[in-house]
């Protein structure tokens, strides 16, 4: 095969960088920071931004040591240059998995020429990779610095330069900068079992290469060291309470069956299910490879399914369990796919039938998310032109493809992915910020506060909490944990809490100021406590002007 001539690479780098920019950066501010954990990040980034801290994470005024530091220097960078806002938070992640994209086509167009934009447009057309590269969290950052470091090992592997060799651990570092000690961990795993598949433990051992462990040295342990200095309690609080506790017990809270990451893993390939379980098929048949192509075909193959399976098989050990822990996975799988794919022209019908059903059915949860999110049933109208789009795009694709074969696999699988994005951003974004963000509870009370009071909440939940912390940029406080601002103050609660608070603050007036029911909270004033003692009622009203 000849080489790709530089106007063809240069064309296939624009189409990747344009993927890039609609899958992960397009509408990233559709709606607010969701979850408990989008806000806390964010939040943190903010106050160590500015504290100038590069050291300590910081939440509330208080070290925060769950996570290490890589997200929280990105999203310092993001805010410094666009403002402190919720969009800015999510850029690491998609520019991290821009980065890692742009690894998987340098990785393929050099090993792999021709499989280049495929491997590129695979990975980053997957479910999981666009959900994850759109939030403010450390899972993208680590999956992408871990991605790169396992293909550079692999680089090294295959051409024996140890520039891939000094790659793969200066990537390593940064994602144990990102997540910790669990990145070191699923690349020794990973690197072991390969060579024990290979019945050839030298590339394992030839890995453990002084100049590489001094460059991981070099990046990773100066935050590790000054971390610890700073804040003695590091070290029990990340290392024993935030990984080995989380890993072996349900400390969080957050337990699932030992089965759980099988489902999780065939949605987070979505559309590229069917191909990804095909190929690893394919990968294990038994088979002696009789030229060179064939045997770096059969060893990438087997390093991309035992990569592909090793965080899955790792995290299902675990006692706590979270749909993000087995994103560096996910790759893998995307990867073997097109390296399964490579040389051949058909697959059978019932396979290229089930995969177009696959992808054109995400249309249907698109279509139906705005009634899904509020869990309410959707109208028969809307139900039945879900269905009508998907069986139309089901129709031309399986057409497509038993005609024209795997040539055009790509172009038509792109087609819904770019619908089903398209779609849940225009769709289910003003119904995501109603029903789970808390942007649109900080908007309601800033519409009654003039004055940037207290605020607290009673009952709430933690996505409340921590949300309303970083769009108030506040201390919120909790009556639960006996945080009862005895000043003026809001006060956020489930909707018919008011019998129960005034009681709770008896005799400090309690005024209502409205309620959102999407996430069924309503808002209330609250009297200074001084003031109800001295009989004095507040000047000119509840919050000073108009409720």
């Amino acid at each position: 095969m000849h080489p790709p001539q530089r106007s063809t690479v240069a064309s296939e780098l624009l189409t990747v960088a344009l993927f890039c920019a609609f899958l992960f950066f397009f509408g990233l501010n559709a709606f607010g920071l969701v979850g408990a954990d989008e806000p806390r990040y964010a939040q943190v980034a903010r106050e160590m931004l500015g504290r100038r801290d590069w050291v300590t994470p910081v939440l509330g005024g208080q070290a925060w040591l769950e996570k290490p530091v890589l997200y929280y220097w990105q999203a310092m960078a993001a805010y410094a240059l666009f403002g402190v806002r919720d969009w800015a938070a999510r850029i690491p992640s998609a520019l991290d998995a821009s980065v890692m994209l742009a690894a998987v086509f340098l990785f393929f167009r050099r090993f792999r020429p021709g499989s280049q934009l495929d491997a590129a447009l695979v990975t980053a057309s997957s479910a999981a990779v666009i959900g994850f590269a759109r939030a403010a969290a450390t899972d993208m950052p680590l999956a992408a610095m871990l991605t790169i470091a396992l293909l550079a090992w692999f680089a090294w592997f295959e051409a024996g330069r140890r520039l891939h060799l000094a790659l793969f651990y200066f990537f390593l570092a940064l994602a144990a900068l990102a997540k910790g000690p669990v990145a070191i961990t699923l690349a020794a795993i990973v690197i072991l079992a390969f060579a024990l598949s290979g019945r050839d433990l030298l590339p394992a051992r030839r890995s453990l290469w002084l100049p590489g462990m001094l460059l991981f040295c070099l990046v990773a342990l100066p935050w590790y060291v000054l971390v610890q200095l700073r804040n003695p309690e590091f070290a029990r609080v990340f290392l024993l309470e935030h990984n080995l506790a989380r890993f072996a017990t349900n400390l969080y809270r957050h337990h699932q069956p030992f089965w759980y990451y099988a489902p999780v893993l065939l949605l987070s390939l979505v559309p590229w299910t069917v191909i990804a379980i095909f190929a690893a098929i394919a990968a294990v048949r038994p088979g002696l490879p009789e030229t060179r192509a064939a045997t770096s075909h059969a060893s990438f193959s087997r390093f991309l399914l035992i990569w592909g399976v090793v965080p899955v098989v790792f995290f299902s050990l675990s006692q706590s369990k979270l749909p993000g822990y087995i994103l560096p996975a996910v790759p893998a799988w995307a990867m073997l796919a097109v390296e399964q794919m490579r040389g051949r022209s058909r697959l059978h019908p019932a396979l290229l039938l089930l995969h177009s059903a696959v992808a054109a059915g995400l249309l249907v949860p698109a279509l139906l998310a705005p009634a899904l999110i509020l869990r309410a049933g959707a109208a028969p109208a809307v139900v039945w032109t879900a269905v009508f789009f998907a069986a139309f795009l089901f129709a031309g694709m399986a057409l497509t493809l038993l005609k024209r074969g795997l040539a055009v696999l790509r172009f038509v699988t792109l087609v819904p992915v770019i619908l089903a994005v398209a779609v849940l951003l225009r769709l289910a974004g003003p119904t995501l910020d109603q029903a789970l963000s808390a942007r649109t509870v900080a908007r309601d009370l800033a519409s009654f506060d003039s004055h940037q009071l207290p605020i607290a909440v009673f009952h709430a939940s933690r996505e409340t909490e921590y949300g309303l912390a970083f769009y108030r940029n506040q201390r919120v406080e909790r009556y639960e944990r006996a945080q009862v601002p005895r000043g003026e103050h809001l006060l956020v609660a489930p909707a018919g809490s008011s019998a129960e608070l005034n009681a709770l603050l008896a005799p400090r007036r309690l005024s209502r100021l409205g309620a959102l029911d999407a996430q069924q909270l309503e808002y209330f004033w609250v009297q200074a406590a001084e003031a109800a003692h001295s009989n004095v009622p507040a000047p000119g009203g509840p919050l000073h002007h108009h409720p």
